[in-house]
């Protein structure tokens, strides 16, 4: 063990950020730790999808549990829609989901992608207590009534598309002026077809474009929307699988258009939804769908889109880097997606900036803002060859930090308590030819999940934690005894 030195880095944002869907109507929460495990970094983001008619009978139980013996035939067919029941809001509480689940994601170095479909006739009041519930997680991104342009979630079937429409430009209003740390997205349909002079009903949500921090549209290269009450069959009309090249230039397109109804103004662009579905093309045919489409943003020299959701990571049918066991809904079973999707999230373009600055002296401030925006510190490491032993010690200075360390490409999480991480998974997938020099970078999200309100004005937006000491790594490079 030798004696370390300090360099202030910065994270920032990727050209193109990825998110991760977790959970959803058709999966289950699975925890951070197992996934950082299975893909060796954080997102940026990690979807959330829940929904919120507390006025409803059935409310607050999942609704699929609670009309179990309903007769249905296609998956929004119930009283309200089949996502997991927020469990906030009025009369509500924090100690159950989303909330355990949001924690969990900010712990892990991520931001929090919350979508929520919500009764668009509740009172403002109910907006209200939703703002207040989030004003403690950060940079929140909420994603409000979805797929507004449709007609399958409750929300379209219970008010017209003006009423939809003018509820998220209320909704707005309300959350920036009670939780300013929360940036809305609008989720519409989009160009529907490449000669279409507009987007779908534009006109009527041209205003809630306007209201929104971000600008989104869901995209499925294929998608097999009749699961699970049908088997996709050749003849059959319930799923469908478009080129690749569609699917870019329609979202694209959109992405222009919305600068159009923002008066010429950008706003980020992101894919709330993307995958192609593997009932339709098969497990081979979307990896190399998923590939092409990466492939097009990386040499589209314009740099449109800021980010995509992969919806998801464990999922009962096809739609999932692994697919949800049906023996055991605690194991997944990883499918071929998922290397050529660890190709897409390691490669540099999809991956933050880190930018290193000044020598720090300790003790020093950390200061998370967000999986696009954090300061932290990164420590020179010299190795002779590929290590065998490569560790990070922690002593009663540091020992209860909440801390993302980053080696090699490879990230790892330390919960408070934590006394040593083992790094060598850094070097099983990509080893040292001979000696290098690297940076190993600590970054401190907040332990708890949540910002600290005591912590000064700009509590909402940033967390400070601060570093009395650097850990010891120890480095060996041939077995203990031979």
């Amino acid at each position: 063990m030798s004696i370390l030195k300090a360099k202030a880095v910065h994270m920032g944002a990727a050209q193109c950020a990825v998110d991760l869907g977790d959970g959803s109507e058709r999966g289950e929460y699975v925890n951070q730790d197992y996934i950082l495990q299975k893909l060796g970094r954080p997102h940026r983001a990690v979807s959330l999808m829940y929904c919120y008619y507390p006025n409803d009978k059935e409310w607050p139980q999942r609704i699929s549990e609670a009309c179990k013996d309903m007769e249905i035939n296609f998956a929004w067919d119930y009283p309200y829609d089949n996502y997991f029941t927020y469990k906030g809001g009025i009369n509500g509480t924090k100690d159950d989901e989303p909330f355990t689940y949001m924690r969990d994601v900010r712990r892990h170095g991520q931001d929090v992608l919350l979508t929520m479909t919500i009764d668009p006739k509740l009172p403002d009041e109910y907006i209200v207590a939703i703002a207040h519930d989030l004003r403690t997680f950060g940079r929140v991104q909420l994603r409000i009534n979805h797929e507004a342009t449709g007609d399958w979630f409750s929300f379209n079937k219970r008010a017209s598309y003006e009423e939809v429409a003018a509820f998220f430009v209320n909704a707005c209003n309300i959350i920036h002026r009670e939780a300013p740390n929360v940036k809305t997205i609008i989720c519409l349909d989009g160009y529907k077809e490449l000669d279409d002079e507009k987007m779908e009903k534009e006109d009527i949500f041209a205003e809630a474009a306007r209201s929104a921090d971000i600008v989104s549209v869901d995209r499925y290269m294929a998608l097999h929307w009749g699961w699970p009450y049908d088997v996709a069959e050749e003849g059959g009309d319930t799923f469908a699988r478009y080129t690749v090249d569609k699917i870019y230039n329609l979202a694209k397109k959109s992405c222009k258009r919305y600068a159009f109804l923002n008066n010429g103004v950008k706003k980020p662009m992101v894919l709330s939804e993307f995958n192609s579905d593997g009932d339709v093309t098969g497990p081979y045919d979307q990896v190399s769908m998923f590939h092409d489409f990466c492939e097009m943003l990386k040499s589209d020299n314009e740099k449109w889109l800021d980010g995509f959701t992969m919806y998801q990571f464990r999922d009962r049918g096809r739609l999932g880097l692994e697919i949800e066991d049906p023996n055991n809904p605690d194991v997944g079973i990883e499918q071929p997606l998922m290397e050529e999707y660890l190709k897409v999230i390691h490669d540099d373009f999809f991956s933050p900036v880190m930018e290193e600055g000044e020598d720090m002296v300790l003790p020093a401030k950390m200061r998370w803002g967000s999986s696009e925006d954090a300061d932290g510190i990164a420590i020179n490491l010299h190795f002779d060859s590929s290590p065998v032993f490569c560790e990070a010690y922690f002593d009663d200075n540091n020992v209860d930090m909440n801390l993302m360390l980053e080696l090699n490409g490879h990230w790892f999480y330390k919960a408070p308590g934590v006394k040593c991480i083992d790094m060598m998974s850094a070097f099983f997938k990509k080893p040292l030819d001979g000696a290098k020099d690297m940076q190993l970078k600590i970054f401190a999200p907040p332990a708890s999940g949540e910002n600290d309100p005591l912590q000064g004005e700009d509590w909402q937006l940033n967390y400070y934690t601060e570093l009395k000491s650097l850990p010891e790594i120890r480095i060996r490079y041939a077995p203990i005894v031979k």
